[in-house]
């Protein structure tokens, strides 16, 4: 068959599948009111291919184009492989039978997708051959240098977004066949169903997904000029009773005031990372855990820290700007870890401290959620409150001991249930992947666990979208590590360590992991390293542009002296010049 016959059939499979696919749309739907699905073309097979190669082999050879669908439209795809190799495949015998498969990144090798399957592990009932088998060759027996048009049907999700399916072809008890990097994208346009996605927080500043960086007074022009960034954050840290907090950081207190401003001249929205208790007397002289603990629990000390939350209230709500404040993070993970997942088990001095703002509140960890709720609501309107998600506030981390979806499902419960144990209304919650590069925590800490895989990433999108319709709150992901497998300035030494989150996010050309993170309720990625030696983007080594000899797949020369390599930046301003992406 001649590729121009092959691109003709690709088109009327097309046709087909469109028609097909306007076909479906079911016409009592909402979504069908507000949605208009199409297709767009198809693609073409390669000039040329090999043919013959000893054994079984297939070469990509053409396909229906990608879709826009409503929610619950059925379509067909088709997808060409020619037979490159010197052995035919024959239906019905294992060992010969060839398939095409789900395969990575997502929804990764043999994996269940929310796309199609045949109703088992979890998937929609499509009529694939198996959950993870997407397609059956069409023919008895495909024989050298033919060609096999394998076709399958897909569902559109309920939730809007851009849906990816990986696949490649394998001869089923044999071997996986060449990988092309084949791929279907479905469209899911439309409104999300009531109550399937938090609502966005009363002011928030976006109605799409953005990105921040960690930023010091003074580098907000900068910042900007390098991307249109949403957001920069800055930690407030010291303690509240130590003398060396950020009250003494500016004259008359006035640090976060100027920090705001300095943010909303350029355009930027501010947020605090809210990190006081930790650094407070008597329990900054004792582990994490029991220092905040320690601390949660002594009246003098909790009396400084109102003090102090109140003050910084103050200066805040003086500005009118919308900011952010995220509160304490780490310590909800310590409580629920030590006292499980009702708030009120945690003892804390609220009430008893005399704040009269305070006063009738319970003394333990719920009474101290309040308080903080009713500062902000006294002082400080303009304040978004951030819940800080820990995971391993459950005791299990998923990173490292990999549970079930259902695990998932019932740790993100549990979360969800400690959460709802504050009885505080937050306006939103952070979470995080990891405040280190995995080569970082590799090198220096010995952890051989630390890099994310794709079912990392897929365990991380179901956790949060879990925690966020349970708690009906939107989620912004913090300090995220810089790292990069890309740039030959990331060679693993101090300040150039490797990971993989800012590549998985924003180095995907079609979107689809970005558009999980969106469905799943996350409205922000903040970037910034948290412990010295851990990549920056910028030139915390102060050596200047290098590009050492690469030590794997790391061949690009740097685009500037940041120690990534200036990666970041460049993914940063790419995804803002494509348009950044709506949020349901």
């Amino acid at each position: 068959m001649s590729w121009l016959a092959a691109f003709l059939l690709v088109l009327a499979a097309q046709s087909i599948f469109a028609a097909s696919a306007r076909a479906a749309a079911p016409a009592t739907s909402a979504a069908a009111v507000d949605c208009v699905s199409s297709v767009g073309p198809g693609i073409a097979p390669p000039p040329s291919v090999p043919s013959g190669i000893p054994g079984f082999h297939a070469a990509w050879y053409g396909q229906s184009g990608y879709p826009t669908l409503c929610p619950g439209e059925r379509s067909t795809a088709t997808v060409a492989y020619y037979n490159s190799g010197s052995r035919g495949w024959v239906r019905g015998r294992m060992g010969e039978v060839a398939y095409l498969g789900t395969w990575e990144p997502d929804p990764g090798q043999d994996r269940a997708s929310p796309l199609g399957g045949d109703g088992t592990q979890g998937s929609p009932a499509t009529g694939w051959p198996r959950y993870n088998r997407v397609s059956l060759q069409p023919a008895d027996y495909v024989g050298p240098a033919q060609v096999a048009w394998f076709q399958f049907t897909v569902i559109a999700p309920q939730l809007p977004g851009t849906y990816r399916l990986s696949i490649r072809p394998l001869v089923e008890g044999a071997q996986w066949m060449e990988d092309y990097g084949v791929f279907w994208l479905v469209t899911v346009s439309g409104s999300a169903p009531a109550g399937a996605i938090a609502p966005l927080p009363a002011k928030w500043p976006s109605q799409s997904l953005e990105i921040g960086a960690t930023d010091a007074p003074r580098g907000a022009v900068a910042l900007r000029a390098s991307a249109p960034f949403g957001f920069r954050y800055q930690y407030l840290t010291g303690g509240a009773n130590t003398g060396r907090g950020w009250t003494s950081w500016a004259a008359d207190a006035q640090f976060p005031r100027d920090y705001i401003r300095e943010s909303a001249t350029s355009g930027i929205t501010p947020v605090f990372s809210y990190y006081m208790i930790r650094g407070s007397t008597p329990g900054n002289s004792l582990g994490e855990s029991d220092g905040d603990i320690t601390n949660l629990a002594n009246v003098t000390t909790m009396t400084a820290y109102y003090a102090d939350l109140k003050l910084f209230f103050q200066r805040a709500g003086s500005t009118g700007t919308t900011t952010i404040a995220h509160i304490e993070p780490d310590l909800w993970g310590y409580l629920e870890s030590r006292f499980g997942d009702d708030a009120a088990n945690a003892p804390a001095r609220v009430a008893s401290t005399g704040l009269a703002e305070l006063a009738g509140l319970p003394e333990n960890a719920a009474g101290y959620a309040q308080a903080v709720v009713k500062l902000r609501d006294a002082y400080a309107p303009n304040v978004l409150l951030a819940y800080a998600l820990s995971y391993w506030g459950t005791r299990v981390d998923p990173l490292y001991q990999k549970p079930t979806d259902t695990q998932i499902d019932a740790l993100a419960a549990r979360s969800a249930a400690f959460y709802g144990s504050l009885h505080a209304t937050f306006d939103l919650s952070f979470a995080e992947f990891s405040d280190r590069d995995a080569a970082f925590k590799l090198y220096q800490k010995g952890d051989t666990h630390a890099w994310w895989y794709p079912d990392d990433f897929a365990r991380n999108v179901r956790y949060l979208a879990k925690f966020s319709t349970l708690t009906q709150k939107r989620i912004v992901l913090w300090q995220i590590p810089l790292g990069n497998t890309r740039m030959r300035a990331m060679n693993n030494t101090w300040e150039h360590y490797q990971d993989n989150k800012v590549e998985w996010l924003f180095d995907d050309p079609g979107r689809a992991n970005l558009s999980a993170y969106v469905r799943a309720g996350v409205v922000g990625f903040l970037f910034g390293r948290g412990a010295d030696g851990a990549t920056c983007a910028c030139d915390a080594a102060g050596d200047g542009v290098t590009n050492p000899a690469p030590i794997g797949a790391n061949v690009r020369d740097s685009l500037s002296a940041d120690d990534d390599g200036g990666f970041f930046k460049e993914r940063a301003a790419a995804y803002y010049a494509a348009g950044a992406t709506g949020l349901p």
